[in-house]
């Protein structure tokens, strides 16, 4: 007779717990992926997914991760359409500090539509005949006691049943009860902290012109500033597949998001710190309304914290820790984090060994630092931003990242460590290293750049000459 396979559910078939899945089914486990919404065979949208309409891409540290679980991801997406974007070769940014000039490559990123890469990673991940999606089924809580979650309570057309489980993840993303459900088993309620910066993103699809919608346009980001006049406002002009271009415009919380296309094309030139995306946009046809969306709040749960955690449950994703989308950085975390998991469960020996949830959850929290970090230290500071803080923590941190920033204008070794970290190929401790105190302290090597660093024939491609 065969061993008994481990079990494994997973809740939520966004891309958080699609990857999670895949984790724990390269371990031996048959997983099931419960999920609320019915998932479309195609490119398509869904109702539990709302910031699809707004700007999406995986950094090269989430694009590594991700081709570590699913070898082949990489190439399948670039077969849909995806460019790889070298970072800051191919990018065009104002940044709080002045223009960042276009280094070699230090890292790379994958931008297209959300709709996309869910399906991409979708369709390879449910290749594997380990995994079982139940949609249009919904969580209803968990079963267990305190020391130990055993399985999920879940409601499918009309009925409900309870699924057993030698490991339960949650990854609901930002409607997560978990909370909720480790009180009712009668742990403590959980540590967390919520910024939010009050930003409001309005987005909308265009046509990019002829010459500009081949592969290499940069992508061009007006970022926004956390102090001074139109604290708030910016945007991202992000070139995806198909030779579209997804624009992303940023509002304070005292702006008006612009809601038509009157408005979006007004706000792009006249209220951004400067007026390159409006004008690109002039030469472009749009292909979508505008779609606005205000949660944009940072929130993170300290599971890792915790002084008493159940086994056989784990928390990752947005449930655990979401963050502002500005950032792009969702993606990608959730991308190491199913890694991480992958990693605890293969050294504890199995997804029901003993003491796995603890140093799994503790394995998840680490790789949502670096990220979580760069978000709370420059939303903190918007003006009439709700929060618990600043900290002196959050204070001291803004302070010397702002001075690395300025730096990064003018010195390549510094915008290449800079990269490093936002582009989550490695960790925050590497901007503490003596040779970057140093360069902090010297400041920029060259002078401000005194425009967008365009070449001519890319503003010859975008119509601009």
């Amino acid at each position: 007779m065969s061993e008994r396979k481990p079990t494994a559910v997973v809740l939520g078939g966004s891309l958080a717990g699609l990857l999670a899945a895949r984790a724990l089914a390269s371990t031996g486990a048959r997983v099931t992926v419960v999920e609320r919404d019915a998932l479309p065979s195609g490119p398509e949208p869904r109702k539990g997914l709302p910031q699809a309409r707004h700007v999406h891409q995986l950094w090269s540290g989430g694009a590594r991760a991700l081709e570590e679980l699913l070898p082949g991801a990489q190439d399948a997406l670039r077969a849909a359409g995806v460019n790889r974007v070298p970072v800051t070769t191919d990018m065009v940014v104002l940044s709080a500090h002045g223009w960042y000039r276009r280094w070699p490559e230090s890292a790379f990123m994958l931008p297209a539509g959300r709709d996309l890469l869910d399906r991409v990673v979708r369709d390879l991940v449910l290749a594997d005949d380990t995994i079982e999606l139940l949609d249009r089924t919904e969580a209803l809580g968990v079963t267990g006691t305190g020391q130990a979650v055993t399985g999920v309570r879940v409601r499918g057309d009309g009925a409900e049943r309870t699924l057993d489980a030698d490991l339960v993840v949650d990854a609901t993303g930002r409607g997560s009860r978990a909370a909720h459900w480790l009180m009712e088993l009668g742990l403590p309620e959980p540590a967390r902290r919520e910024v939010d910066s009050g930003l409001t993103y309005a987005s909308r699809l265009f046509r990019a012109p002829e010459g500009a919608a081949r592969k290499g346009f940069p992508v061009v980001s007006i970022e926004p500033g956390q102090r001074g006049s139109g604290s708030g406002r910016g945007g991202v002009l992000l070139p995806v597949e198909d030779g579209k271009w997804l624009v992303t415009l940023i509002g304070g919380r005292a702006d008006d998001p612009p809601a038509t296309g009157a408005e979006f094309l007004r706000y792009a030139r006249e209220e951004l710190r400067h007026p390159l995306i409006g004008e690109l946009l002039t030469h472009a046809g749009p292909l979508t309304g505008v779609t606005v969306t205000r949660t944009t709040a940072n929130r993170r749960f300290f599971h890792e914290r915790s002084p008493r955690w159940p086994e056989r449950f784990v928390v990752l994703g947005d449930a655990l820790c979401a963050l502002n989308p500005v950032y792009g950085h969702g993606m990608s975390v959730a991308a190491q984090s199913a890694v991480a998991l992958r990693d605890a469960v293969l050294r504890q020996g199995g997804p029901g060994a003993p003491g796995l949830a603890r140093r799994a959850q503790r394995a998840v929290g680490r790789t949502v630092r670096a990220a979580w970090d760069l978000a709370i230290g420059a939303d903190v500071f918007y003006p009439g931003a709700t929060q618990t803080g600043p900290t002196v923590r959050d204070r001291l941190v803004s302070a010397y990242v702002g001075r690395l920033l300025l730096t990064a204008t003018g010195n390549g070794r510094v915008a290449r460590r800079v990269t490093d970290v936002t582009s989550l190929e490695a960790g925050a401790q590497v901007l503490l290293a003596p040779r970057m105190l140093l360069a902090a302290a010297v400041g920029p090597l060259r002078p401000p750049l005194s425009g967008p660093p365009m070449t001519t024939a890319e503003r010859k491609a975008a119509g601009l000459l």
